[in-house]
């Protein structure tokens, strides 16, 4: 449906409407061959908690489309910051098979800690993501993140944001 190049794109977009309502740049889409089944920016500041990553929320209406249905083709992640590994434990779950990001996020990131996790091997369907890119949109994402860090979100998120642009 998407190229990694289109994919992330569209994940950009969403992360713009959530800057736009002073939320962090994080947004993500979840497809699979024939539509886009769940899209959200993360939700901290309109939600008042904590738990509502972009990746997260993307999955769970994803989720909500699917129920026990199979997806057509393959399930596919794109989010502008490297999943943390919540939310990548959420996709395994849902059964993506490809996860494609645009910025690294070397101190939460959990990519590196998933490609050492050696899945169980009694469940078959519980596996790791086969492909796993990120760098795509790079320069764009960490643009987000400076605008962020300049505006007027919480201290502690603003210096994160700072620390990724």
């Amino acid at each position: 449906m998407f190229s990694p190049h289109e994919a992330v794109g569209t994940a950009l977009d969403v992360a713009r409407e959530g800057l736009e309502h002073g939320e962090m740049p994080i947004g993500a889409i979840v497809f699979d061959a024939d539509r886009v089944l769940g899209r959200a920016y993360t939700q901290e500041r309109a939600l008042r908690r904590r738990i509502v990553h972009a990746d997260l929320l993307a999955l769970l209406q994803a989720d909500e489309a699917l129920g026990f249905t199979r997806p057509s083709g393959e399930l596919t992640l794109a989010v502008t910051l490297e999943p943390c590994l919540m939310c990548l434990g959420a996709a395994i779950t849902l059964g993506v098979t490809r996860v494609w990001f645009a910025l690294e996020s070397p101190n939460d990131g959990g990519v590196e800690l998933v490609r050492s996790w050696a899945p169980p091997t009694e469940l078959a369907f519980f596996a790791k993501p086969r492909e796993v890119l990120g760098g795509i949109h790079r320069e764009e994402a960490r643009a987000l993140f400076a605008e962020y860090a300049s505006g007027t979100g919480p201290v502690g998120m603003r210096e994160w944001a700072r620390s990724l642009s």
